[in-house]
C-alpha cells in the first residue's frame, strides 16, 4: 500500500490541474537506485497501467507503483511540505533504514520474512521468479 496526506494529494490534484492533465492521469511513484543513500524515490504522472504495476488509490489520486519498486516502498505515506527550505513531497517509509540530508534518497535493509499470505512475487528467493 502506498498512500498521501491529504494535504499532499490536494498540492498533486492542483499540480495536475495547473499542467491541464487529462482526467484519466494518476501519479507513479517508484524507485531507481543511485543517490547518495542507495536509493531514490521517482514521481510522475502517467496515463498507463503497466502489466507489473499496482494500483492504489488515496484521496481521489489514483497511485500506479510497479511491483518491484514496491518492495522497497510498501506502507510509505507520501506527504507535502510548505516549509521555506523544504518544499515538497515528503516519503514517511517504513522500509527505509537512512536517508541522507536531501530527503529523497534512502538505504534499503530488508528484514521481513515471508508468510502464508504474501504474494509469490513478493518471495524471499527472487530466483523464483526470473
Amino acid at each position: 500500500m502506498i498512500s498521501l496526506t491529504e494535504k499532499a494529494a490536494s498540492k498533486i490534484l492542483s499540480i495536475m490541474k495547473d499542467q491541464k492533465v487529462s482526467g484519466e492521469t494518476v501519479l507513479r511513484v517508484g524507485v531507481k537506485g543511485g543517490g547518495c543513500s542507495g536509493f531514490t524515490y521517482t514521481v510522475d504522472f502517467d496515463t498507463r497501467k503497466g502489466k507489473f504495476d499496482l494500483e492504489f488509490e488515496s484521496y481521489g489520486l489514483g497511485i500506479l507503483c510497479d511491483k518491484k519498486s514496491h518492495l522497497y516502498i510498501k506502507g510509505t505515506e507520501i506527504d507535502w511540505s510548505d516549509d521555506l527550505n523544504d518544499r515538497g513531497l515528503k516519503f514517511n517509509n517504513p522500509s527505509a533504514k537512512g536517508s541522507c540530508g536531501c530527503r529523497t534518497s534512502f538505504m534499503y535493509e530488508h528484514t521481513e520474512t515471508k508468510t502464508e499470505t504474501t504474494p509469490n512475487w513478493m518471495g524471499m528467493n527472487n530466483a523464483d521468479y526470473l
